[in-house]
């Protein structure tokens, strides 16, 4: 699995790494009498515990205590520490097999606490963990530290990294050995003396840091709530009055209405709802997250974040954070994900120029009497949908049943990846929350268990915002293989009893994109849980390229069906929808864009003295951001980049992407079956899933297409103006 010692610093992000390359088979460690007493010490605590049961072993989720993860913790961190001590001071001379692979063996059992501790983080947070997480976040970056900063160890690493058994080694080995010895090069493992000590300090110190800055972000989802009455549901529709109602009950306001401070209900919400001055509240309540000027404002700790990011990359020798960051990512340089940023931005924000002049047009031919504010962005540019393609989004959403859609993936998966699901039987897999269920896949031609899928759709207090997908434990093949335990993670508003979930389409292409990251899982066929891994510029493009097969026909015609009378969605309203496949890219485009050129700013800035506010709006007042818009993820609450560093400096990446998310979707447009053509999906699995980090992106896109992704695949894709021909990104 890939070492907890090669994860960022923040106890987040270590989260998300092990969460992608989880446990595997019983690590191996020397047999001697105070290990066997730690050993039995820790069969003790069920978080520590080898998992059993079918399947290959599964996570006990409904025997997880919380009082039980600060000692699995401690017990989990002492056994890896002793397993890498053994691998440093082993007489033999490095090799591959007793050093790198020894290496990948090791950790196995505080991955099992981390699958727990993942849960508790993400989908059922509570006080009482953030008050565990607080403690053991600055000691596990201590944890880190002490191995990327152990001397001897590193010597083996470098020493078979430069010796010559590399050359003789397979290109997955190989890979797997530059991995290895570029984690400990780039993150301190070359430094000496007082740098050293402090390159370990500064970790500990963001680790809380990133730590706080989430739960902040976590508290004000769950304590802003904008509870209305039934006099103030003009417009919206019936499925999100009934979600909404549910919702208030649950919080003990039954008779009125919440919109809670998530994506999930604000969107909706700000697009169908007539009462201007509540959308006003919702919009400002959701934006406001992390910055209402109390105990959760986020400002002071995005100072202090980059600062010390800062001043730990001048250990190392960069110029820049985004410069250290970028430097084993595709784009390589920030120079490189500037240029492509900064290529779309314009046709983006003149596109937004466009939007809001119909969109004014229309609330002025109404006597509105008003000008567009951002909280009318998403309102009106419904009303100009319906005024130019005839296409009502809530029309649509009566034929977007979530079971349905569901079903959706795993015809796409069956028929692109060879996949079947199938559910377990009730009571045969441990789950931590009634809400989650859980399928069996399998190879559909092979009959081989591939692994279990686990579902958990809906929106909650204590679960985090957002959609995602995790793994509980990774395919590997280094003892025998393993089976994949994978998840997809939601956040829609679950309905009264007995009624249809209906979902936007923007919130179907989402539920596309996460469970393409779950086919990446499934995919695997790489030996070494490293290779798991995956550049973040590059990993992306899996998940958004599986968007695209919710607009076929096959999943259209099979899987969107009305949900009172079961009538199919009529080819009209089919025809609209795809006309209307361009509409509204102003504002998606420049919403994202203004987040990922933030997060570049941030960390391409000397941060001295740094107000992140005053940051903020200066640099949006010096990109032109249309005052229409809001930044997808404003600085206190951009989760992506200060609650961790998973993608600090690499928030571009999704645009990196999804160029190669357009340049692929046009070769499955030009194959002769399309998008399910059989030849080209071989294609698609052998080389850009199945390998996971086994080869170099860039090596592997061209291995698929047989040349490098072009930018004008992009902005075709998006509607903008295509000026010139480009063999690169």
């Amino acid at each position: 699995m890939r070492r907890f010692f090669l994860v960022s610093t923040a106890i987040s992000t270590l989260v998300l790494a092990t969460a992608c390359n989880e446990p595997q088979a019983p690590a191996k460690s020397a047999a001697n009498t105070d290990e066997v007493k730690q050993d039995a010490n820790m069969s003790e605590n069920i978080l520590l515990a080898e998992w059993t049961g079918p399947y290959g072993g599964v996570p006990a989720f409904d025997k997880a205590d919380l009082n039980d993860l600060k000692p699995a913790l401690e017990a989990g961190m002492a056994k890896n520490l002793a397993e890498i001590d053994a691998i440093a001071n082993n007489p033999a001379a490095p090799t591959f097999e007793n050093t790198i692979v020894e290496m990948e063996r090791t950790g196995r059992d505080l991955g099992r606490v981390f699958s727990y501790w993942g849960i508790w983080s993400a989908n059922m947070s509570s006080p009482e963990f953030r008050a565990v997480q607080g403690e053991m976040a600055p000691r596990l970056s201590e944890f880190s530290s002490k191995i990327t900063q152990n001397t001897a160890l590193f010597a083996r690493v470098k020493a078979v990294y430069e010796g010559e058994e590399m050359k003789t080694l397979r290109p997955d080995q190989q890979r797997l050995t530059l991995l290895t010895y570029d984690g400990f090069a780039r993150n301190g493992a070359t430094l000496d003396g007082e740098a050293k000590k402090r390159y370990a300090a500064i970790n500990q110190s963001l680790a809380k840091l990133h730590t706080d800055f989430g739960n902040n972000v976590l508290a004000d989802e769950e304590g802003y709530v904008t509870y209305i009455s039934a006099d103030q549901l003009g417009g919206l529709p019936a499925s999100f009055v009934q979600a909404s109602a549910a919702a208030a009950k649950s919080r003990d306001h039954e008779g009125e209405y919440a919109i809670t401070n998530t994506r999930s209900s604000m969107s909706p919400f700000l697009m169908f709802s007539t009462e201007r001055d509540v959308r006003e509240t919702v919009w400002r309540t959701y934006y406001s997250r992390g910055d209402n000027a109390d105990n959760h404002d986020n400002n002071a700790i995005i100072a202090e974040i980059l600062k010390l990011r800062n001043e730990r990359i001048k250990l190392l020798g960069y110029d820049n954070y985004a410069a250290w960051r970028l430097e084993n990512r595709m784009a390589k340089t920030p120079e490189r994900a500037l240029e492509l940023m900064e290529a779309v931005w314009p046709a983006a924000i003149a596109r937004v120029a466009e939007e809001v002049a119909d969109m004014q047009a229309i609330a002025d031919a109404e006597g509105a009497n008003i000008t567009i504010e951002p909280w009318d962005y998403r309102f009106y540019a419904e009303k100009v949908r319906k005024a130019k393609y005839d296409l009502n989004s809530d029309e649509v959403k009566q034929y977007l049943q979530l079971d349905k859609l569901r079903s959706a993936l795993f015809f796409v998966a069956g028929e692109l990846f060879d996949f079947d699901f199938a559910p377990v039987p009730e009571g045969s897999v441990p789950v931590f929350h009634e809400d989650v269920t859980v399928w069996e896949v399998t190879n559909r031609t092979s009959g081989e268990l591939v692994g279990l899928w686990y579902l958990d759709p809906y929106a909650r207090p204590g679960k985090r915002s957002g959609a995602w997908a995790t793994t509980y434990r990774s395919y590997e093949n280094i003892d025998g293989k393993q089976t994949v335990l994978g998840s997809n993670n939601s956040n829609f508003i679950k309905g009264a009893p007995g009624e249809a979930v209906l979902i936007s389409w923007d919130d179907a292409r989402t539920l596309f994109h996460e469970f393409g990251h779950a086919l990446h899982f499934f995919s695997s066929r790489v030996d070494y849980p490293t290779l798991n891994g995956g550049v973040r510029d590059y990993t992306e493009f899996q998940s958004q390229l599986l968007e695209r097969w919710l607009s076929t026909d096959e999943v259209i015609n099979r899987f969107l069906v009305h949900h009172e009378t079961g009538e199919p969605i009529p080819a009209e309203l089919v025809a609209k929808i795809k006309a209307a496949a361009t509409f509204n890219q102003g504002f998606a485009t420049t919403e994202y864009l203004a987040s990922a050129l933030m997060d570049m700013r941030y960390h391409t800035t000397d941060p001295a003295g740094l107000d992140p506010d005053k940051f903020e709006r200066e640099n949006m007042a010096a990109l032109h951001a249309p005052a229409e818009i809001p930044m997808r993820h404003r600085s206190p609450h951009f989760g992506h980049v200060f609650s961790g560093e998973g993608y600090s400096a690499g928030y571009y990446g999704y645009m990196w992407a999804d160029v190669l998310t357009a340049d692929a979707a046009e070769a499955f447009a030009e194959a002769p079956g399309g998008f399910y053509d059989k030849e080209l999906a071989k294609k698609l699995v052998d080389n850009l899933f199945a390998i996971r980090n086994a080869v170099d992106p860039a090596d592997a896109y061209r291995a698929f297409r047989g040349r490098d992704a072009r930018i004008e695949a992009l902005m075709r894709d998006r509607g903008f103006p295509v000026t010139t021909e480009d063999d690169g990104e």
